[in-house]
């Protein structure tokens, strides 16, 4: 599949992902970024459009591999929120596929005591 293709279907799917998620104070929207080496993760207020909270793989340190590295950010993510005192979040996969390094990252933020 050409790439052109790979990215217009890419960019459909995050905005119907868009179209249907909004983040506000109380529960913000977990915003995914996924490069090919790391994996950033943020709590997005769309209402004031700020960050409130973020993590990435470029702080964990001795994972085996990239999907652990996700599962750890999202534990990180989700006790950074914890002391931010939030709860529940939407998730924003953005235009990614809820698999491998972006399903990693959502079961560590649940692990870690966020509610998605």
């Amino acid at each position: 599949m050409p790439v052109l293709d790979k990215r217009g279907q890419k960019n459909r799917r995050r905005g119907r992902v868009r179209r249907k998620i909004f983040g506000t104070a109380e529960r913000p929207r977990l915003s995914v970024y996924r490069s090919n080496v790391h994996i950033y993760a943020q709590l997005i207020d769309d209402l004031e459009a700020n960050t409130i909270v973020a993590a990435d793989s470029r702080e964990v340190d001795g994972a085996e591999n990239r999907t652990d590295a996700a599962r750890q950010v999202g534990e990180i993510l989700a006790n950074r929120a914890g002391d931010a005192g939030i709860e529940t979040v939407v998730f924003d996969r953005g235009g990614n596929k809820y698999h491998g390094r972006v399903a990693a990252l959502a079961e560590g933020a649940r692990s870690g005591g966020l509610e998605l």
